[in-house]
């Protein structure tokens, strides 16, 4: 990835449960807020999504698109644009690191381009609130 916004988390769980919370697309509306709607598209041979397609509605951004997922066992995922209205590209990902008494470092690492004009400062901060969001989310969900 080119220009592109990072953050950690430590989540009380192993890489393990963390993921599967990830890998779980059917239950993204109910925690990730912006998903209205989700569809596994593709299944790769892992038994994990391989493309998925996602309604997002964050106020003054509605959009559907469609990623495609690549899964490194239960240590990392990230995804890149197929398809989308607003995006030109969004390359993220997920990379999780076990830490000591069975904690995840979660590092999220994303990259938009709208097709629209936007200033790169007003992007990184889009990027960055989408990327806290997502962890504080991902926290609750994993250690709820």
């Amino acid at each position: 990835m080119a220009e592109h916004t990072r953050s950690s988390i430590t989540i009380d769980a192993t890489p393990a449960k963390v993921m599967a919370v990830i890998a779980d697309f059917a239950a993204y509306p109910a925690w990730t807020g912006e998903v209205k709607e989700i569809e596994v598209l593709e299944t790769a041979e892992n038994g994990r999504a391989a493309q998925v397609r996602l309604l997002l509605d964050a106020g003054a951004i509605r959009d559907e698109h469609v990623l495609a997922y690549t899964w490194d066992d239960d240590r990392e995922v990230s995804w890149t644009l197929v398809r989308s209205q607003m995006l030109r590209s969004l390359d993220g990902s997920y990379a999780l690191a076990p830490l000591d008494g069975g904690r995840t470092e979660v590092t999220y690492q994303l990259a938009v381009d709208v097709k629209i004009p936007m200033l790169g400062m007003i992007k990184r901060k889009a990027e960055k609130v989408i990327i806290d969001r997502a962890l504080a989310g991902l926290k609750k969900r994993v250690e709820g």
